[in-house]
């Protein structure tokens, strides 16, 4: 279950992440809100899963995940470009999550 957490926080870093982005300094509402709910939810499943998993661990995957969703959204919204190095990496730091969660 702290896995499946750790992975919902991870996707909850991105929407945050990318709603930061959004809201223009603060200075738009919704994507304000949204910031600040998916940051609470997001930490607090972090949270909940650091008390089953190592914390070197779970704050790796959750930042690889988030990481790796937030340039993706990126490069699919167009405010980023997408490049063959660019993907190569994102796949690498998903290998990585993927890898730690087998050693785990």
């Amino acid at each position: 279950m702290s896995w499946i957490i750790l992975v919902a926080s991870g996707v909850l870093e991105a929407v945050w992440a990318s709603a930061l982005a959004a809201s223009k300094g603060f200075r738009r509402p919704r994507p304000t809100i949204v910031f600040v709910v998916a940051l609470v939810i997001s930490m607090v499943g972090l949270a909940f899963a650091m008390n089953d998993l190592p914390t070197g661990t779970a704050y790796a995957v959750w930042v690889g995940i988030g990481a790796s969703l937030t340039v993706l959204w990126a490069i699919v919204t167009g405010k980023e470009r997408a490049s063959t190095a660019r993907i190569l990496l994102i796949l690498l730091l998903v290998a990585s999550v993927i890898g730690l969660k087998a050693v785990s």
